[in-house]
């Protein structure tokens, strides 16, 4: 593997690409270029700006933000100037900040805008070691006034007039990097207890990002369009790392409300997403062909029935038929590829799913209309990925086999190891929780599971959250969690029973959906709570979980139900920023409405 560091073969690229688009950014409804000389500068503002405030090689800034260019000439001149990037997501709540903001010791704060500064200053008296925050849109701050407060367009000023001053300054701090220094923390959004903060070198990532392409080769004609947390490591390489390495174009999105239609004008050829997306995706879609011609629904049905032949040969890696071949090409050419694209995914190469487990029959669903889905598997200690689906080897149920360079084992409780050139450093000022990951130099990842006959690996749940009835038998929920949001009509599902009797489920319905059934048959509703005790959605939730039980062992079946009132919100701390339900939180907060189903 090359010895550099991520500013380093930043740089490289910049002199190399010079004036080729590396970003694009959409502002009032033009999409705007940003090359790769213009990224280089305004990192390097950004890394002499920070240097004459003070900062000191090995010092943390934190950055907080939605995607967008100032995200990511904020994070590579971080580090460019010797600093360790703390990422926080935006959906955290005033205190998470702090307590990322002082356990990290950062001392200088990026925001992007006034909700995220007002975050800032109501942390800050806890926090005597931050030294200035840095505004990136100062929208609503025009009379504002606080010594500790600059904006964005200041610290690059700031680095310019440094860098005139001393242009050997740059280059020399540059040049002090060393591959095995820190570049990131990240910090694990967690189901229990506090954040720990997950210490990447540089050469963590920039191994993990020469070894991904030989499973799933980019290149630079490639197109992302970036719009998961940047804070979360999945995002992070796909929008900031393998683009340094494979010189492709990131895309931003205007907002998070505008992801679908910044995706249709795109039309990306590499497309990363979480679950909760592609299962966006598929409910729109049947949601959508209820309000078809009965002659586009039947047409739809069997081009469907043809892909999902084709796909039940390919996943099950057995050869396709002439027949099988035909009738999914004809279906493919008179159907399926406009429907493609008017999801803006025709130009689809490589689409992944990651961050969480995601549902056998959503990935079948895709490869049936023609997106080639691939599951990847890992975790924030090991830089993202421990293993991926590669190429046309595609199993549904399974996460592939371990990335090359990485070794797997399973313990003898079959808890899922891994070690090589992407294992983290350790826990920032945390041995404690360092040595309980981290043994010998493998990582004790925490997830069960196992190899089936073909060495691709089998995710069974989080070892934590493993059911054990009164009755003796061992449950991992996580299946029949996915087999229920499976369903158009049911959003999330968390599945109760470890010591009880038999196996209930609290639902969380899709707002969108459940609201449309609403209104198609006339049920009269007010609030959301009141939508989800109408006796008709409680009937049509039974009913989807009717459908799922008939494919479980009955001690697997749901016997009782009850619909949460309310959505489940990261603000609430009832899920992670990547959608991961908080099973402790969520069995405390509705601990009487479990109760009443046994």
């Amino acid at each position: 593997m090359p010895e550099y560091t991520i500013p380093s073969l930043f740089y490289k690229r910049v002199r190399e690409l010079d004036a080729r688009v590396a970003l694009r950014q959409k502002e009032f409804g033009i999409w705007r270029d940003i090359s790769w000389r213009e990224y280089g500068q305004g990192a390097r503002e950004v890394a002499c700006g920070l240097m004459a405030l003070g900062l000191r090689k090995g010092d943390c800034v934190a950055l907080i933000g939605e995607n967008r260019p100032e995200w990511l000439y904020s994070d590579v001149g971080i580090m460019a100037a010797g600093g360790i990037t703390v990422g926080i997501y935006t959906t955290n709540a005033a205190e998470e900040v702090g307590y990322i903001l002082g356990h990290s010791q950062s001392r200088y704060y990026i925001v992007e805008n006034e909700e995220q500064l007002d975050k800032a200053l109501k942390a800050r008296k806890d926090l005597p070691g931050l030294e200035k925050i840095i505004v990136i849109d100062t929208k609503g701050l025009r009379h504002f006034r606080d010594p500790m407060v600059i904006s964005f367009e200041e610290l690059r000023a700031l680095g310019r007039e440094a860098d005139q001053r001393d242009p050997g300054l740059f280059a020399a701090r540059l040049n002090e990097l060393e591959p095995d220094e820190t570049a990131l923390l990240i910090y694990t959004s967690g189901t229990t207890g506090p954040p720990k903060g997950a210490m990447l070198s540089h050469r963590n990532i920039t191994w993990t990002a020469e070894t991904l392409n030989q499973v799933i080769p980019v290149h630079e004609n490639d197109e992302l369009v970036s719009f998961l947390p940047l804070s979360h490591i999945a995002e992070r390489m796909f929008s900031v790392f393998l683009p340094l390495r494979y010189k492709y174009t990131v895309n931003f999105v205007e907002n998070t409300d505008t992801v679908t239609q910044n995706v249709m004008e795109v039309r990306p050829t590499l497309f990363f997403a979480v679950p909760r997306i592609w299962e966006k995706y598929y409910s729109s879609i049947f949601i959508k062909m209820q309000d078809a011609t009965l002659f586009k629904r039947l047409a739809f049905g069997l081009a469907l029935k043809a892909g999902s032949k084709y796909a039940d040969a390919k996943l099950s890696f057995a050869p396709a038929s002439f027949p099988l071949r035909l009738g999914f090409g004809l279906a493919h050419f008179l159907l399926l590829r406009k429907l493609k694209k008017r999801l803006g995914l025709d130009r689809v190469r490589i689409a992944i799913s990651g961050a969480a487990p995601i549902s056998p029959d959503v990935l079948k669903f895709y490869h049936s209309i023609g997106i080639p889905m691939r599951e990847v598997y890992g975790q924030t200690e090991g830089c993202g990925p421990t293993s991926i689906h590669r190429g046309d080897d595609i199993k549904a149920g399974t996460v592939g086999p371990p990335l090359p360079g990485v070794e797997v084992a399973i313990a003898d409780d079959g808890e899922i190891l891994f070690k090589g050139g992407n294992v983290f450093k350790g826990y920032y000022r945390n041995p404690e929780a360092t040595a309980a990951t981290l043994v010998d130099g493998w990582v004790h990842s925490g997830d069960v599971g196992e190899f089936d006959e073909d060495g691709f690996l089998v995710i069974t749940d989080r070892k934590k959250d493993l059911i054990i009835t009164s009755g003796g038998k061992n449950i991992a929920p996580q299946n029949i969690e996915n087999q229920l949001k499976f369903s158009p009509y049911i959003n999330d599902a968390v599945v109760i029973g470890d010591g009880r009797k038999y196996l209930t489920a609290l639902i969380i319905i899709d707002e969108d959906n459940v609201v449309k059934y609403a209104g198609d048959n006339k049920i009269q509703y007010t609030t959301y709570a009141t939508l989800t005790q109408t006796p008709q959605v409680v009937k049509l939730v039974q009913q989807e979980i009717d459908i799922v039980n008939k494919t479980f062992a009955r001690v697997e079946q749901i016997k009782k139900f009850r619909i949460l009132p309310k959505k489940l919100l990261q603000e609430d701390g009832e899920v992670t920023p990547t959608m991961k339900v908080k099973r402790k939180y969520i069995n405390e907060t509705f601990k009487n409405l479990i109760e009443s189903m046994y």
